[in-house]
């Protein structure tokens, strides 16, 4: 299902048109939309309560970059929402994956910024940067495995959700949509039904099937019988 399908049925579903607000194509065409403002964001908010319901490979992303030689931070993508995990690479291109912990715990066990090495732990320093510990002796290439918010279906067009399961992403947008609309409560209760037996079977593929090789600690995981 692509946005403009997405876009039709649900105001389908809900017969309403939300004319408040309008949008108008460069052109005038027959492809313009009404009420585009207030269904974009019943969509976005329906994929952020998925995004954050249930772990899927779409929310997963893998960069590359470097330390600085005696700089204890690390920088964080803009788009970063939580580390999943985070390797130094060495000079024969091995992976050493880094312990995670606080930032107390780094300051206890290398509390001299100036005595370097190659990083074996981390700490999440603030919204913006890692901390490194030891202090890197040298620039090492890192490769970061973390969460994010993949591109909305109403800028993209088109998403995994949409793709692969867009009844959660339907039956999510219908539930911010009528609860606008101040509607019907068994009504809503039929939505949030049915969106919950959405997420369950894709939690049973994200969190399940997905899963069963994975040994780190601290992970959701969902039983699959």
């Amino acid at each position: 299902m692509n946005y403009t399908t997405l876009f039709e049925t649900i105001k389908g579903y809900v017969e309403n048109d939300f004319p408040n607000t309008t949008w108008t194509t460069t052109t005038g065409t027959s492809s313009d939309f009404t009420g585009k403002e207030q269904v974009d964001t019943f969509i976005q908010q329906a994929e952020q309560r998925i995004f954050n319901g249930v772990q899927i490979l779409d929310l997963r992303r893998n960069v590359r970059g470097p330390t600085s030689t005696n700089n204890e931070y690390l920088t964080l993508p803009a788009d970063w929402l939580s580390t999943f995990s985070i390797a130094v690479e060495d000079a024969s291109g091995n992976h050493n994956y880094l312990i995670n912990k606080d930032v107390e715990y780094i300051r206890e066990a290398f509390p001299s910024r100036t005595a370097t090495g190659t990083p074996t732990h981390y700490a999440l320093f603030d919204a913006n940067s890692l901390l490194l510990g030891p202090t890197p002796d040298a620039s090492y290439t890192t490769q970061l495995h973390y969460f994010y918010y993949p591109e909305s279906i109403v800028t993209a067009n088109t998403s995994w959700l949409g793709d692969n399961f867009d009844s959660v992403l339907l039956y999510g947008a219908l539930l911010e949509a009528y609860t606008f609309m101040k509607g019907e409560q068994d009504v809503i209760a039929q939505y949030q039904k049915r969106y919950d037996e959405a997420l369950a079977q894709l939690k049973i593929l994200g969190e399940g099937k997905n899963r069963q090789d994975m040994y780190r600690s601290k992970q959701a995981r969902y039983p699959v019988g």
